[in-house]
C-alpha cells in the first residue's frame, strides 16, 4: 500500500470515528431528554438511608435525581473524546446537531400525544396492575410531555454547557499538551457543569416556575455533587476509549489528528 492510499485509509477512519462518537453522544443525550422526567432515590438505589442535608434552615434534601443524569456522564465523556481528536469545532458541530434533534423529538412526541386514543386502547389498559382505574393516554401524556421551560432550560444549559467544556478543555491542552488527559477531561466537564446545573434549574423552575432562589441553588448544588462525583470516577475510561482509539487509527496519525485539533483551536476561526 503507497503513502498515498495509506493516508486515505486513514482519514477514513478518523471521518468514521467522527460519525460513530457523534452517534453516542447524539443517542445518549436525546434518550437522556425524553427519560428526564423520572425522578429516582439515589440512597434507595445503593441501599442507604436519606442523606437528610439541611440547607437554608427549611430545605431539608436527598439525593432526588432526574433519570437523565444516568446517561450525562456517557455525554461528557464523549465530549472530551470528540474534543481532543476533532477540536471544538467539532464538538460545536455535535453539540448544535444534538439540539436540533432534542428539539424535533419534542415536537415529534407533542404531536404524538396530541392523537385521539383508540377506544380499545383505552379499554385494554383501564386498569393498572393493583386493579385501580387507569387513564393510559394520560399517564402516556404525562410522562412524556415535558413542561416548555424545562425543554427550553435543558437545551440552553446544555448548549452553554457544551461550548465551556469545548473552551476550557483546549485552554488546558495548552498547557498539559498530550499528557495529563485526565487533567484536562476532569476540569472541564467538572466547570461546564457547574454552569449547566443552575442553568436549567434556573430557566425552569424560576423563570417559567414557581421555585424560590433558594431552592433553585440548593437542589443545583446536589445535582453538581453527584456530577462531581461521577466526573472523577468515570476518569479511567477516558484512557480507555484513547487506548482503543490509538489502535484504530494508529498511534502516529491519531497523534497527529488530536494535535492537528488543538492547532486548529489555538490559529482558526472556529466559529460555526
Amino acid at each position: 500500500m503507497t503513502e498515498s492510499q495509506q493516508l486515505i485509509k486513514s482519514e477514513n477512519k478518523r471521518q468514521l470515528l467522527f460519525i460513530f462518537l457523534c452517534g453516542i453522544f447524539i443517542s445518549n443525550a436525546i434518550v437522556a431528554e425524553i427519560i428526564g422526567s423520572k425522578i429516582f432515590s439515589l440512597e434507595s438505589f445503593i441501599g442507604v438511608q436519606p442523606a437528610q442535608i439541611e440547607f437554608f434552615g427549611d430545605l431539608i434534601l436527598d439525593f432526588n435525581l432526574s433519570a437523565g443524569v444516568v446517561l450525562w456522564p456517557v455525554v461528557f465523556i464523549t465530549t472530551d473524546i470528540i474534543n481532543e481528536y476533532f477540536g471544538k469545532k467539532g464538538v460545536k458541530v455535535a453539540s448544535f446537531l444534538t439540539a436540533g434533534l432534542i428539539s424535533y423529538v419534542f415536537f415529534a412526541i407533542f404531536f404524538v400525544t396530541e392523537l385521539p386514543p383508540a377506544q380499545f386502547w383505552l379499554d385494554i389498559n383501564s386498569k393498572d396492575t393493583t386493579g385501580a382505574p387507569l387513564n393510559i393516554d394520560e399517564s402516556f401524556n404525562i410522562i412524556f410531555i415535558q413542561g416548555l421551560g424545562i425543554i427550553i432550560g435543558s437545551l440552553v444549559a446544555f448548549l452553554i454547557g457544551q461550548f465551556i467544556d469545548a473552551h476550557t478543555f483546549q485552554i488546558i491542552r495548552r498547557w498539559t499538551g498530550n499528557k495529563r488527559i485526565w487533567l484536562r477531561a476532569t476540569a472541564s466537564t467538572l466547570i461546564s457543569q457547574l454552569i449547566d446545573s443552575f442553568v436549567v434549574l434556573f430557566i425552569a423552575f424560576y423563570v417559567f416556575g414557581n421555585w424560590p432562589i433558594d431552592q433553585v441553588i440548593a437542589i443545583g448544588i446536589i445535582n453538581y455533587i453527584y456530577k462531581f462525583v461521577i466526573a472523577v470516577f468515570l476518569t479511567p475510561l477516558l484512557y480507555i476509549a484513547h487506548y482503543i482509539i490509538d489502535a484504530y487509527l494508529g498511534k502516529e496519525f491519531a497523534r497527529d489528528t488530536a494535535n492537528n485539533a488543538a492547532k486548529t483551536n489555538l490559529f482558526a476561526d472556529d466559529h460555526v
